[in-house]
């Protein structure tokens, strides 16, 4: 348990690693295609990317149909897949980068708030919260990132906060899925198969158009990058994390998403890295470092959970 748990965390980390560098691949492709079209191209990739890995490694072996199992994979889709990444692009289009990655990057106080209500099954203790608060202190140091301003575009900053509770219902669905009878890779296929049925309907109203001199080299090389390695291979290993270590621990690595963009920001377009920023990094592992302590921390009150 404790091999599968040290797994957990190197794939919590690598996968927030690279989920930190698609800011810059989705901005490059919205030049082309807008955030619904880049949104389903990416996940169709993934699809097929988890339907060969599904029928190669595990011969394409069906699980029983069960209703409740569906229908969770359906809403971890709508959730998940549809409403968090569809409104956090369409928030990219709408207010500055800045306030979307600081409100997205409080998701893990989101999902800990409404797990307080939903997840039974796990402890949520008073570490965790000074821990998620400081490290949120910290994104907002980083995403700042020495500027003083603000700016405020209430419709873009709204959608990006809807966005989090988004993420939230997804991480609490996937607690609630039997794991026992479905592999990882497969119940991660059929999420984003939902999340594509969901995702049709906005498409077909939206004037979805796409032609083949949009896929230039250079976009397809991207859409690959999000498609393959961002949603297929990241979200399987998130979610194996999630399985593992539970939501709470797991969401807190979305803190460090900002950590990664600064410096890939830096590194590829670069951009001024600030004393302010550096502060925000270290309030981010401290908050992170807090949040994921397993001593004798005391407990939320039994009857706030219920």
């Amino acid at each position: 348990m404790e091999r599968q748990k040290t797994f957990a965390h190197i794939f919590a980390s690598i996968t927030i690693m690279v989920w930190g560098t698609t800011f810059i691949a989705t901005k490059i492709l919205l030049d082309t295609f807008s955030p619904l079209e880049i949104l389903l191209i990416r996940f169709v990739m993934g699809f097929l990317g988890l339907t060969l890995y599904d029928a190669i490694v595990n011969r394409g072996s069906r699980p029983p149909f069960n209703i409740r199992q569906e229908l969770l994979f359906a809403a971890a889709g709508l959730s998940g897949v549809v409403i968090y990444y569809f409104l956090e692009n369409v928030a990219l289009t709408m207010t500055s980068a800045s306030n979307v990655g600081i409100i997205v990057s409080v998701a893990p106080l989101t999902t800990a708030i409404l797990g307080l209500f939903f997840l039974k099954d796990e402890r949520f203790k008073i570490t965790l919260v000074v821990g998620f608060l400081i490290a949120s202190l910290g994104v907002a140091l980083v995403m700042f990132n020495g500027k003083i301003e603000f700016e405020l575009s209430l419709a873009g900053d709204l959608l990006s906060l809807l966005a989090t509770v988004g993420w939230a219902i997804y991480s609490i669905l996937l607690r609630k899925i039997d794991t026992k009878t479905y592999k990882v890779a497969t119940y991660t296929k059929k999420i984003f198969f939902y999340g594509i049925i969901w995702m049709i309907p906005i498409a077909l109203f939206s004037g979805f158009s796409v032609s083949a001199t949009d896929f230039t080299p250079l976009n397809v090389t991207l859409l690959l990058f999000l498609g393959l390695g961002a949603s297929a291979t990241c979200f399987v290993s998130w979610n194996f994390a999630v399985n593992v270590l539970g939501v709470y621990k797991t969401s807190g690595y979305i803190y460090l998403t900002p950590l990664i963009t600064l410096f890939t920001a830096a590194l590829v377009l670069k951009e001024p890295v600030t004393l302010m920023a550096l502060g925000g990094c270290l309030l981010i592992f401290v908050g992170l470092y807090l949040s994921k302590r397993n001593g004798k921390q005391r407990d939320i009150p039994a009857d706030l959970a219920s």
